[in-house]
């Protein structure tokens, strides 16, 4: 996050039931950037929570559409009816299954036609572009969503794009629309370019260490904002190739005396853990959840980040993380934080222990950048662009 005040506001338009990627990515990667990011919802206040989901492709269980399960619960900044819509320079709508009810409320409509009116940029993903139909502004438009919506924008009077990928975006004028969350590097890089963004020095290699349930966002959302950024990113499994997925875990705080965990996202890996050369790699980064417990038991693990922390390259960890790089041996005499569950580890590792209140707070020693949790993204990731030279100005 920059250190100056943000110079750019955007408006994030939640609901109930809204993909949990496609909620927090933006949310947390554009905060990385140095942009403002108030998170409303029509009927709750500042404090309050979304429920979201985690929406799959059903192909992984013979299904003909996608599936759907429980997220994190997404907790709003701002209150929709004290926010002057005026004061933003852009609105970014998620997709999911909120933009279906969000659709029906005049006072969602009215802000659409507010940011349409002024020119302001709007970017809507996989079902978002509903609400924008809804509220007329489409008419003439090219667009597009996921496929299913294609029929209801065509007769919203939208120049419909049909998607060949789900990674397609389609820019028109102030409008920018996605397919679904797979799309976010390439639909997060044209808002930050539409807003007047100039990014540099992102020309970096940055390995991901992935293993089976690892968090949910704690991957994809460092791993897309790094994308979206222009950075090469592959994401490894030991004994798993590229194209292999890795089952995820949502780890949340829902009251109980510790995390609660339901089933993530499969996610797709990018390239092949064997014969992998570390030194082609700029930086690394290793996602919490319950992976690195199994993580820190391969002696290749450990070889790697004993390679990029020997060569003082990034390291950045976060959440459960740091349990590899305390079997590493690669603490001794650093600082850092890390879920307080962890902290056992990192003081026996022999670190220095980093109180991470609020919870948020995230380190930079030397090297080394530290997190505890998922709601430490915009910290997380920016921290670890200053340690590789890359810069968002506007």
């Amino acid at each position: 996050m920059a250190n100056c005040k943000p110079q750019k506001k955007v408006l994030l338009l939640c609901g109930d039931y809204m993909d949990n990627y496609e909620a927090m990515v933006p949310f947390q990667a554009l905060q990385a950037y140095g942009i403002a990011v108030d998170a409303v919802c029509p009927g709750k206040k500042a404090g309050d929570y979304c429920r979201t989901i985690v929406e799959d492709s059903g192909s992984y269980h013979g299904y003909q559409t996608y599936t759907e399960k429980p997220g994190h619960n997404f907790s709003l900044n701002a209150t929709f009816d004290e926010v002057d819509f005026s004061k933003y320079d852009a609105l970014v709508i998620p997709g999911g299954r909120a933009p279906e009810y969000l659709a029906t409320d005049e006072s969602v409509l009215n802000c659409a036609r507010q940011f349409s009116g002024s020119g302001k940029l709007i970017a809507a993903i996989c079902h978002g572009p509903l609400i924008l139909a809804a509220a007329g502004i489409l008419k003439g438009r090219k667009c597009t969503a996921y496929r299913a919506l294609g029929p209801v924008l065509i007769d919203a009077g939208a120049h419909w794009i049909e998607p060949k990928t789900m990674m397609d975006c389609v820019s028109d004028g102030n409008l920018i629309t996605g397919v679904i969350y797979m799309a976010h590097p390439e639909y997060i890089q044209l808002v930050v370019k539409a807003l007047g963004g100039k990014i540099t020095g992102s020309d970096k290699r940055i390995l991901f260490l992935c293993g089976d349930f690892m968090e949910n966002s704690e991957v994809t959302v460092p791993l897309q904002s790094l994308r979206a950024l222009g950075c090469h990113v592959d994401a490894v499994c030991p004994k798993k190739k590229a194209g292999d997925f890795c089952p995820t875990a949502v780890h949340d705080f829902e009251g109980d005396q510790t995390y609660s965990e339901k089933p993530g996202h499969n996610f797709i890996l990018t390239a092949t853990y064997e014969g992998l050369d570390a030194s082609s790699y700029d930086a690394l980064v290793i996602p919490g959840g319950r992976s690195p417990e199994y993580l820190a038991l391969d002696n290749s693990v450990i070889a790697l980040v004993k390679t990029f922390m020997q060569a003082e390259k990034p390291v950045a960890s976060i959440c459960n993380g740091q349990q590899v790089l305390a079997a590493a041996g690669v603490l001794k005499g650093r600082k850092c934080t890390a879920c307080p569950a962890v902290k056992l580890h990192v003081v026996l590792g022999g670190a220095t222990w980093l109180e991470p209140d609020p919870i948020h707070r995230c380190y930079t020693d030397k090297n080394l950048v530290t997190g505890a949790a998922w709601s430490g993204h915009p910290e997380f990731v920016s921290q670890l662009m200053a340690l590789l030279g890359i810069q968002v100005s506007f």
